[in-house]
């Protein structure tokens, strides 16, 4: 069954003890254990599902990479890995399952300790040090440094670090692309009526239109940006047909119907060809794969509700994929169309070809005592401590839709680009001196909203997964806490590993 959380039988208590625990099977959570292992160090890793890798091996196989030559390092050695495959060099597109082994032959030849659906109940802390995790399943894990690759930073809150969730104001960090935005990116190309008798406002709002106000350009709130499933696509003769979820219902669909009725059909048109005779189907447009306005409580919601976000989105998505291929009502060429895939029959065999994690684009993220931000994505600032460079575009799905003069607007959009790669600071992935001396943050780091819309990508995480376990290794030989490594053999370490820092 698709499920984010499904509590298990306890277990009898028993202790894992390693030099570095890392808490998130995600592709920084295995590039960290990588890096500490191949470092000499025992390493633990805690993953919160069955599955590993995160989102690389959940379908996000058109990687957005930015600028190729900025990622160096292990997270390079994945890509070429991944080419070995295929006979390439390299490759930046890819199957969910060929990701996925590169990840387990990674555990298996670096002799990780890696056990599987952990979930976090507790920090123990000795002052700023953590010194055990307690898991649901009665497993504890103590070790001498930690590293929080989860995406949702539940690690650091428990550790008792500073974190914002939301969309920090435009003043509060002097910039021009936080807070609320109302852009051209996947927005509405026509004017569509948001009520469900057209122009009478009585009769109520269409679903997936919220009645909360606008909003004032650059104003901070506590939303993020839209959550989906990168859903794998193929044409093949054996797929498997979408499949009508529990809970469908059609009315979800009517601002898309609505849409299509105005001249507008464009859901499939970011639904990228990949190996295999497959594809990495993601939102486009106005009304997509994006359950746009329904994840905003995810980053500090319990295991249970994050289970009921997440099972909304299952609904949404599977029904969104069903009503296109045969409610009557859509044209018959888009039913067409769409019918003429399916989901693959050899990719995510346990949940029926679905994949079997949500893409989390933003959860918790660290406050430290360096914040990146937009200052530093348009190169305006002079990083002495880069631990890896980043240069996707500055990227920000839509965060609501809403009502402006009687039509439906989208809001929170935002694709601004970087004009170089530019350097992300060792001070944003560990905590502020005087908060937790044994943990490192590669995933959910100290950045603002709009800034970590850059740096949220998967090959970045990895990059900065290995800076993390490396400082990790120095930490320990060096008696000190992560904030008092030296950074000139941090750096000197990282570059001898290949990794790109300016």
């Amino acid at each position: 069954m698709l499920r984010y959380y499904h509590p298990g039988p306890r277990q009898a208590p028993r202790t894992i003890v390693s030099d570095v625990c890392v808490y998130g099977g995600t592709s920084a959570g295995i590039a960290a254990a990588v890096t500490a292992a191949r470092l000499g160090r025992s390493v633990t890793v805690a993953a919160f599902g069955r599955r590993i890798g995160g989102l690389s091996a959940s379908g996000l196989g058109a990687t957005d990479s930015g600028e190729t030559g900025a990622i160096g390092g292990l997270a390079r050695e994945f890509y070429r890995r991944v080419g070995a495959h295929y006979g390439l060099p390299e490759t930046f597109r890819f199957e969910p399952h060929v990701a996925e082994a590169v990840f387990e032959a990674w555990v298996a030849e670096n002799g990780i300790e890696l056990q599987r659906e952990q979930r976090l109940d507790g920090v123990r802390m000795s002052g700023d040090r953590i010194l055990e995790l307690r898991m649901e399943s009665g497993l504890s894990l103590r070790a001498a440094m930690f590293v929080d690759a989860s995406y949702e930073g539940d690690l650091l809150a428990r550790a008792g670090a500073s974190w914002f969730a939301g969309r920090e104001g435009n003043a509060t960090y002097r910039e021009t692309l936080n807070g609320v935005q109302f852009r051209s990116g996947h927005q509405f190309r026509v004017p569509v009526d948001p009520y469900v008798l057209p122009g009478d406002r009585s009769s109520g709002l269409l679903q997936g239109v919220s009645s909360d106000p606008p909003g004032a350009a650059g104003e901070g709130d506590h939303r993020i940006q839209a959550f989906n499933f990168r859903v794998c696509l193929t044409r093949a003769e054996d797929r498997l047909p979408f499949p009508k979820p529990g809970g469908y219902d059609p009315d979800r669909y009517a601002l898309l119907l609505r849409y299509i009725e105005a001249g507008i059909w464009d859901v499939l048109g970011n639904n990228q060809p990949m190996p295999g005779d497959k594809t990495d189907f993601n939102n486009n447009g106005a009304v997509s794969s994006d359950n746009i306005g329904r994840n905003h409580d995810w980053p500090d919601a319990s295991y249970r509700e994050r289970e009921r976000i997440f099972q909304d989105h299952v609904t949404y998505q599977q029904g969104l994929l069903w009503f296109l291929a045969n409610d009557e009502r859509v044209p018959a060429e888009i039913r067409a169309e769409v019918g003429a895939f399916g989901l693959p029959r050899g990719e995510f065999t346990d949940t029926g070809g679905w994949p079997h994690e949500l893409y989390v684009r933003e959860a918790r993220r660290l406050v430290s005592d360096y914040v990146m931000t937009e200052h530093d994505c348009r190169g305006h600032t002079s990083i002495p401590d880069p631990v890896g460079l980043a240069s996707y575009t500055m990227d920000s799905h839509n965060c609501k839709r809403v009502v402006v003069d009687g039509q439906v607007r989208n809001e929170g959009d935002v694709q601004v680009g970087t004009p170089a790669p530019y350097p992300v600071a060792f001070r944003s992935i560990v905590p502020r001196e005087g908060e937790c001396e044994n943990l490192l943050v590669p995933v959910c780091l100290s950045s603002s909203h709009i800034a970590y819309g850059s740096i949220r990508m998967e090959p970045v995480f990895m990059v900065l997964a290995q800076a993390a376990a490396t400082a990790a290794a120095l930490a320990i030989d060096a008696n000190v806490p992560v904030q008092r490594v030296d950074y000139g053999a941090l750096r000197r370490r990282l570059v001898r590993d290949h990794a790109v820092l300016e």
